[in-house]
């Protein structure tokens, strides 16, 4: 399949696919007489692997060991979950940072009157 069929199938868009090629994330695609990129299933199947690894949040370096550990049937699967556990700490203490943050906003916002007076808490704070 072309590299649009390809896109439609995973559902990654064209630029990124070749962008995962030139970063080794995929195999590169073989060519046609004409130049144009061919497409397997194999090569589908591991674009919507990659795929569903970013809307978990992760980076393309671990997604680059998950990729090889999938395609790893002597695996073990503990090391897969170790990135896996390593990746939902990360996350909650990126939730904690964010939730940090939107506390102090909510103080700052109600800490200023929001009138027509030109002092105001949120901007004495950013200034500190």
């Amino acid at each position: 399949m072309t590299i649009g069929d390809a896109a439609k199938a995973s559902g990654v868009n064209a630029k990124l696919i070749r962008y995962y090629e030139s970063i080794g994330l995929i195999p590169e695609a073989g060519r046609t007489a004409s130049g144009y990129r061919v497409y397997d299933d194999r090569e589908v199947n591991v674009l919507r692997f990659v795929k569903r690894a970013r809307t978990l949040g992760f980076g393309i370096e671990r997604i680059q060991k998950l990729v090889g550990l999938w395609q790893d049937r002597s695996r073990c699967s503990s090391e897969v979950k170790r990135i896996a556990l390593q990746h939902i700490d990360e996350l909650e203490a990126k939730i904690a940072e964010l939730q940090a943050m939107r506390d102090t906003l909510h103080e700052l916002a109600d800490a200023c009157h929001g009138d027509e007076r030109p002092d105001c808490p949120i901007l004495k704070d950013l200034a500190s």
